[in-house]
């Protein structure tokens, strides 16, 4: 765990110094919900239902912007070279990556959801489900986006194809997140619990394929 840790706290780190992601990605989301609201006029009945789609299609374009900027540290140096050469085992990297990004995407998340609240007059009925969903999504969407980035690279343009890789293989997660989030915030009558195991059933499965696939993808990068 030790690699996985240094992989995952050097993206971190990076991130920190730059401040990217609190002066960049950050104000971005916080944009796009203010604009939502606007888009609907500002009733509130409207967009205390619409608040769980709401938040994950703006979790997807943060996402996106992400996982772009995790790709993109990599490239600029060289670094992928680095850390083929490193020796570390290929699902290391990719569960070091991945965490970087989850980390960032949750962080990010408890600010939007503060900002539905205040924003939209959004309330948690369930708050143990909305946190759960929360970290089960943002699991899948980590290390999925992590896997699809290094593919990206490969293919040689990440910032116009990663979006259009990323749209089909997510769309299943936020469907599912939303629906969760649907029974966390009392918005409709469904079972949250059941798409939140489904979420969990998302999220190993993308870590299982990503930690195999990793090393392959990342040897063609």
């Amino acid at each position: 765990m030790r690699e996985v840790w240094a992989v995952a706290r050097k993206d971190l780190r990076i991130e920190w110094r730059s401040k990217v992601v609190a002066s960049q990605v950050l104000p971005f989301a916080v944009i796009v919900l203010v604009l939502f609201g606007l888009a609907l006029d500002a009733d509130r009945s409207t967009l205390r239902s619409f608040t769980p789609g709401l938040f994950w299609v703006t979790v997807l374009f943060v996402a996106i912007l992400t996982i772009q900027r995790s790709v993109s540290i990599e490239t600029a140096s060289s670094a992928f070279e680095a850390l083929r050469l490193s020796g570390a085992a290929g699902w290391k990297i990719f569960a070091g990556k991945a965490l970087a990004v989850a980390a960032q995407l949750l962080a990010i998340e408890a600010v939007m959801l503060l900002g539905v609240v205040v924003l939209y007059r959004s309330s948690f009925e369930d708050p143990v489900l909305v946190v759960t969903a929360a970290l089960a999504a943002t699991v899948a969407i980590a290390t999925a986006g992590s896997l699809y980035g290094v593919l990206a690279v490969g293919m040689g343009v990440r910032d116009t194809i990663l979006p259009m890789l990323l749209l089909p293989i997510l769309a299943p997660v936020l469907v599912a997140a939303t629906r969760a989030f649907d029974d966390g915030l009392s918005t409709a009558a469904v079972n949250g619990w059941a798409w939140c195991s489904l979420l969990a059933c998302f999220a190993l499965l993308y870590a299982i394929i990503g930690g195999v696939a990793y090393a392959v993808v990342l040897e063609d990068a």
